[in-house]
């Protein structure tokens, strides 16, 4: 079957939308990409102070972590209708909705990763001569930032799926596709949409787990270094075979996995 016949035909496969919608394509994923970019960062650099209001203050994690679990609960719909009188039908609506939903993912877990931080650790900063702001960004961010990694990597996700959505005001990226598909049952266009939106979601996931490993490099040498240390293992520090190797003591403190997040809200 040709291309141009597939299109006649309504086929879910067709190499000749490919061909020509390509720039409205292109256009459609940079708008997705745009949003979805937005809300994550606006959505990072207002959890941020709220974790540190948090910890500073106790007393308040009660409402702010209420608060942001209030706001992941509003539906989609519901929650873009309520931004509407403010932004009017533009894609602001879009990012600041996303950028609400993404709190109680990154809020919980910018905390968890902080209040993980070694009490020792702390003082040993502080003893060498760190102040609050030093101790923050050069001890304790950077310590916390496999939790912080973790939470972000769920809001990204989160926010891919959710910009489709954002069809409803006509800032949806992919989600304007897709959704004009379904109202005339353009097979190629939904599933072309789909498989993008799809693509994105895992292109931004894996970017960010690459980004984790870099920013991160301890956490490996303290997972080969507990490989090693397993009976029978072999390496520095391990029992290879035929003998038991030089024990050694740790270099750095045992760093503890992500805490369990919210799973990604459905569109």
């Amino acid at each position: 079957m040709s291309g141009q016949s597939c299109l006649r035909a309504n086929e879910w496969i067709c190499g000749e939308y490919l061909r020509t919608r390509s720039q409205e394509l292109l256009d459609a994923t940079a708008q997705h990409v745009l949003i979805a970019l937005s809300s994550v960062v606006i959505g990072l650099l207002a959890a941020f102070p709220l974790a540190l209001l948090v910890r500073r203050w106790r007393g308040l994690a009660g409402p702010v972590l209420g608060l942001t679990t209030v706001l992941y609960t509003v539906p989609s719909l519901a929650m873009f209708a309520l931004l509407m009188p403010v932004f009017g039908l533009s894609a602001s609506v879009v990012v600041t909705g996303l950028a609400l939903y993404s709190l109680t993912v990154l809020v919980r877990n910018i905390l968890a990763g902080l209040d993980a931080v070694p009490a020792g650790t702390r003082e040993a900063a502080r003893g060498m001569g760190y102040g609050p702001a030093r101790l923050l960004f050069e001890v304790e961010i950077p310590l916390a930032l496999p939790a912080l990694m973790a939470g972000l990597r769920i809001a990204a996700v989160s926010a891919v799926s959710l910009t489709t959505v954002g069809a409803i005001v006509g800032h949806g990226g992919l989600g304007n596709l897709l959704y004009a598909g379904l109202d005339s049952f353009f097979r190629a266009q939904v599933l072309t949409a789909s498989v993008i939106c799809v693509l994105l979601a895992v292109l931004a996931d894996l970017l960010l787990l690459g980004a984790q490993r870099l920013l991160t490099p301890w956490t490996r040498h303290i997972r080969s270094a507990r490989v090693s240390a397993r009976p029978g293992g072999a390496g520095p520090g391990g029992a290879g075979p035929g003998g038991a190797g030089p024990s050694s003591p740790r270099a750095a403190a045992p760093v503890s996995g992500p805490p369990a997040a919210p799973a990604a809200k459905a569109g």
